[in-house]
């Protein structure tokens, strides 16, 4: 299945996607970091989901955070960055 994902313009650090929740102050915080770090990023509310595509966005988040708890970013599909780590989020595209 493929979701439909937001996507921000800017420099390429590899494939950063953002899994949020539109009423959710640190998720929108996180976003707000990306834009000013320039990130090219894709973002996607969860909670605006519905059905299938909801169900897949909450399967695909436990791969990498397994209380499903936002933001949940995910850099390359390895590394999984859970909650607003402002360090840890410019750590991983200085």
């Amino acid at each position: 299945m493929e979701l439909n994902f937001e996507h921000v313009k800017g420099e390429k650090k590899g494939d950063v996607k953002l899994y949020a929740l539109s009423t959710c102050g640190w998720c929108g915080k996180t976003k707000e970091l990306l834009m000013e770090l320039g990130v090219d990023f894709n973002y996607i509310y969860v909670d605006l989901l519905q059905g299938e595509p909801r169900q897949y966005a909450i399967d695909e988040v436990k791969k990498y955070n397994k209380n499903c708890s936002f933001p949940t970013l995910v850099i390359n599909g390895e590394k999984a960055i859970v909650g607003y780590k402002e360090n840890e989020i410019k750590e991983a595209f200085a």
